[in-house]
């Protein structure tokens, strides 16, 4: 078997891949490599329990807070809230460990865990492959006053909106807004979250039941958003993913707009209020080069990582860097979160029309997407796609071709017998036919 942890935590089709022994397993582990290394020296150890509401996440959640309090953690449950309100409140209500309980933008049968250290950041990898090293372990557990207590957490929602209310720096008043939550983790928090800071808002995606998270709406069904923004007559769409880690928006006119224009909407927003960390963002291979471009106009630096919201994190904390993010609504603001957050996002963009005086389809105009094409070539030798002498010079060959208005990228899917091909060139038309002769070369070099 590979890895158990990926880059987001253990996830899989909860009751077949993500079992409920696995999860108490899981929790048993981390409790007890925390304690072994210290992190509960001095204190009765406290960890807080979230998930969102997938039907699932209930009996996955009963399973977590065993394997804590028989562990001897106290539990504080938050119910359900998003990825990154679980986060902040780790850090917030000082619990040595946060839990969270939730597969994201994947559909309703899938989910997953994933743990946050007292700070509120994921575990480093080390830490993960500690706890998946002593999962099955014969232990002695603690009895009597020694097991941990549960409890439910009480206000945790107005904790966390009062948090996202702190950090936006003007009132949305005069702005109509449509919000989808992807019947998700924000549900609550996100229509909360804009009416209070002075929007007028509808919603959709807001009535969760347990299987219609991420059905037919939020971040990656944004035709709903659309839709629901033209007939009400929107300045703009706000849409959330399952956990409300990610953020994409909706023009008044119904135009999407991606994390690629949110990064450099907000990028040029924080620079001019002064509060760009060393002028930089931080983004992954696998954003528009048309964003990299207008960075580059704008004298931004860009600062490139692998694809993951958690290698944007980890440059972002080694080079002292405040702001990244990913094309796909990832974004992160270090000053206020440890981790994505989609509402908080969402709350800046709007910020960032009022304070601009511009409506969201003006402020998109900062950067022009070039056409990007993705093939992904399946049943090939993945291994080889960075050693095939034939693959190399077809590439050499296409940039070449492409000059400064395109470029190739070609990457090895971490967890198929795959290689992605995208292409992004200064046409629709340039850019498929160089990702179409690219993805026969992989299949026959490395098929």
């Amino acid at each position: 078997m590979g890895r158990l942890f990926g880059t987001d935590g253990v996830r899989g089709l909860a009751n077949r891949d993500l079992t409920a022994p696995l999860v108490m397993d899981l929790s048993v582990a981390a409790a007890r490599v925390l304690g072994e290394q210290g992190a509960f020296k001095g204190h009765r150890p406290l960890a807080v329990v979230g998930r969102d509401p997938r039907a699932s996440g209930e009996f996955l959640e009963a399973a977590v807070v065993a394997g804590l309090a028989s562990s001897g953690v106290d539990v504080l449950r938050l119910g359900v809230l998003p990825t990154p309100a679980v986060a902040h409140l780790t850090h917030q209500l000082d619990a040595d460990l946060g839990v969270m309980l939730s597969a994201s933008h994947n559909p309703a049968p899938d989910n997953g865990i994933k743990f946050f250290d007292r700070s509120g950041h994921k575990l480093p990898d080390e830490l993960e492959d500690r706890i998946e090293a002593r999962l099955g372990e014969v232990w002695d557990p603690p009895t009597g006053a020694g097991v941990g207590r549960v409890r439910e957490a009480h206000g945790a929602v107005e904790q966390y909106v009062a948090h996202l209310l702190s950090t936006v720096p003007v009132s949305l008043d005069g702005l109509r807004v449509v919000v989808d939550c992807a019947n998700g983790a924000s549900s609550d928090v996100a229509p909360e979250a804009l009416r209070r800071a002075g929007a007028e808002v509808i919603t959709i995606g807001t009535a969760p039941d347990g299987l219609n998270i991420n059905s037919g709406c939020g971040s990656t069904h944004l035709e709903a958003l659309q839709h629901a923004v033209r007939e009400h007559g929107a300045d703009a769409g706000i849409a959330n993913d399952g956990d409300a880690d990610r953020c994409l928006a909706v023009t008044a006119s119904g135009e999407i707009v991606d994390g690629d224009q949110i990064m450099a909407i907000l990028a040029l927003d924080l620079r001019e209020a002064g509060a760009l960390a060393a002028d930089t963002v931080v983004a992954t291979v696998m954003s528009n080069l048309g964003f990299k471009l207008a960075m580059r106009d704008a004298g931004i630096n860009v600062v490139e990582t692998a694809v993951g919201d958690r290698y944007v994190l980890e440059a972002m904390k080694e080079g002292g860097f405040g702001f990244g993010g990913e094309q796909s609504g990832h974004v992160i603001m270090l000053d206020h979160a440890t981790t994505g957050d989609g509402v908080l996002t969402g709350l800046h963009l709007l910020a960032a029309m009022i304070r601009r005086g511009r409506p969201l389809d003006e402020l998109t105009k900062v950067m022009t997407r070039l056409p990007q094409v993705l093939i992904n070539v399946k049943d090939v030798d993945k291994n080889r796609a960075k050693t095939s002498p034939e693959l190399a010079a077809a590439v050499s060959a296409a940039e070449a071709d492409l000059g400064d208005t395109g470029r190739v990228l070609i990457r090895p899917s971490g967890t198929e017998p795959m290689v992605r091909v995208m292409v992004e060139a200064a046409s629709e038309t340039q850019a498929q036919t160089v990702a179409e002769h690219l993805a026969g070369v992989v299949k026959t070099a490395l098929g």
